[in-house]
């Protein structure tokens, strides 16, 4: 897979669900199994903010080919979907978050795997 087109995934996928829980965040705490009052509604509108912002990375970056620049971009990414996998396994053990809190897991994995084969893996002429 080209990098372009796995940042195209990762900002399509960043981008509804970072709209999602910034304008709905009471249903996107109920799918979760968390109580939604107004304080766990304002802190998921930030959370939403958060992965809106990974989005647009994504989006913005997908036509990058300064090696230097897709470096810094792959290694921010990898870097925050690491965290992403820490504090989601983290939600989902303690009972926080219910197990529907594993397909985020899932996502957060899913990009960690890629980003980490496109910064060690993939040869550098490709």
């Amino acid at each position: 897979m080209k990098l372009r087109i796995f940042l195209s995934i990762n900002a399509i996928i960043m981008l509804c669900q970072g709209a999602y829980a910034t304008l709905l965040p009471t249903i996107v705490l109920s799918q979760y199994g968390v109580s939604h009052g107004p304080v766990e509604s304002f802190m998921a509108r930030y959370a939403g903010l958060g992965t809106f912002m990974m989005g647009l990375l994504a989006l913005f970056s997908r036509n990058i080919t300064d090696r230097k620049a897709q470096r810094a971009v792959i290694l921010t990414l990898l870097i925050a979907n690491v965290i992403g996998v820490i504090i989601s396994v983290s939600g989902v053990i303690s009972g926080v978050i219910g197990a529907s809190g594993w397909l985020v897991v899932g996502f957060y994995l899913f990009f960690v795997l890629g980003y980490a084969y496109f910064l060690f893996l993939k040869p550098k002429t490709a």
